[in-house]
């Protein structure tokens, strides 16, 4: 290969972490980065919307909310009080597989923060009042962002119970009213016990920090945290459909008809190299305005409005198997939602005949590459980053390794992932707006 024609190589990440578990099971990762004058520190639990009971539909995304109304040292709101007084932010949120707690804070207040997150994961205020009044801020933020607005959970809570039959993977993660409302404080501190012990959960830890002090103040806020055994994580699998399942959602405040199309792929623990090549597929058909979707679905041929690809109902490498390709698109009532899909299935099939040209295969890898590092530049997106890896994957590492192996796909693996998506055996959702009700 001549200096003319020798292609770039994309360039290696490199997010170094050391990692350790202290004697009661808490995982723990840090990593420095000398001169930010900021410290990330996220924990990372691993319970999530799928390990939610029957009848207990949007417990996990509850329970998230308690966990900031106070705690046995510190009154309710204190801890807001605390972070924002130093300069920081904080948040949580709740996945399909894990929940996790993250603040930023000025270098100088890494102890503060370590202390608020061990003080309310040690004992947070169950209390019958702080369930009821956040009973009610969880169904307010339901009205605010499912019930009230067009395309409200579209398709992430629609989707699921298409494509899956078991109740840990169909069920609405967001919570039935009258789930919520059943919630007493025992099933709180049931869980609590369950889910929330050291040993379910990692900690970490990046920013302008020195190992050796911040394992000692780990160790001096997090050890004495009594032990408890870790849950067993049950096994979510079932068997991929064998034919095309179709509903349609009902949505008064939806202007226009939409459809998502979900394809079941690879497992990303035990087959990263397989997901990885759905990630870049999504993004060779719908990044950008000179994608296919895009340029034939939506310039040229006016079939969508709007149109979307790529794995994960909440994104990219967000959970464990099963994970889901979505193909999503809205589209003018005059065109048939069938059109569509038959559209799309008509792209997707070339790709899996020929593959991604060499050209699109680049583009695609360096984007992906491109937003990683971008994403990672952030001291609190990378300290999440880290976390999630080593809760999902046992190695939060793979996070500098992703670029490697992305780079390492071809137009094969390409054309093999275009070849898994059956427009026989897929979930298809139809919305139908409240106009054509």
């Amino acid at each position: 290969m001549t200096t003319a024609t020798r292609r770039p190589r994309i360039p290696r990440a490199d997010y170094p972490a050391v990692r350790t578990t202290l004697a009661n099971g808490l995982r723990v990762v840090l990593a420095p980065e000398a001169g930010s004058g900021v410290v990330g520190i996220a924990v990372h639990v691993d319970v999530g919307f799928r390990s939610e009971p029957p009848g207990r539909t949007g417990f996990a995304h509850l329970f998230e909310h308690l966990m900031f109304q106070g705690s046995e040292s510190l009154a309710k709101l204190e801890h807001f009080r605390v972070v924002q007084s130093s300069g920081g932010t904080f948040n949580g949120s709740t996945h399909f597989d894990y929940t996790e707690y993250h603040e930023l804070l000025p270098a100088g207040a890494l102890e503060r923060g370590l202390f608020l997150e061990a003080d309310r994961f040690r004992a947070p205020a169950l209390t019958a009042e702080n369930l009821a009044n956040q009973v009610d801020v969880v169904s307010e933020e339901i009205r605010l962002n499912v019930l009230d607005r067009p395309y409200g959970g579209f398709p992430w809570i629609h989707l699921p119970p298409v494509l899956f039959d078991t109740f840990a993977n169909a069920h609405n993660g967001y919570g039935d009213f009258a789930d919520l409302r059943a919630a007493t404080v025992e099933d709180c501190a049931d869980f609590f016990e369950r889910y929330y012990c050291p040993a379910n959960i990692v900690l970490t830890v990046c920013g302008d920090i020195d190992v050796d002090d911040v394992a000692r103040l780990v160790e001096r806020h997090f050890g004495d945290i009594a032990a408890r055994p870790a849950p067993i994580r049950p096994d979510f699998y079932e068997p991929e459909p064998t034919a095309r399942r179709t509903a349609d959602h009902h949505d008064p405040l939806a202007p226009s008809p939409a459809v998502a199309v979900g394809w079941r792929i690879p497992d990303p623990v035990a087959d990263l190299t397989g997901y990885l090549a759905h990630v870049l597929l999504g993004g060779i058909l719908a990044d950008g305005e000179s994608s296919p979707i895009q340029s034939e679905l939506v310039n040229r041929r006016a079939l969508a409005t709007s149109a979307w690809a790529g794995p994960g109902l909440m994104g990219p490498l967000d959970g464990r198997a099963p994970d889901v390709f979505v193909l999503g698109a809205v589209h003018p009532s005059r065109v048939a939602s069938q059109d569509v899909i038959d559209a799309a299935t008509e792209i997707i099939d070339r790709f899996a005949d020929d593959g991604a040209t060499e050209d699109q295969l680049r583009r695609a890898q360096a984007r992906f590459c491109a937003n990683l590092f971008a994403e990672c530049d952030s001291v609190m997106a990378r300290t999440r980053n880290l976390g999630l890896f080593e809760l999902l994957h046992g190695r939060a590492e793979l996070l500098g390794e992703l670029p490697a192996i992305v780079e390492s796909l071809d137009r094969a693996d390409i054309a093999s992932a275009a070849a898994s998506l059956d427009p026989q055996r897929c979930a298809v959702l139809r919305v139908v707006p409240g106009s054509e009700q």
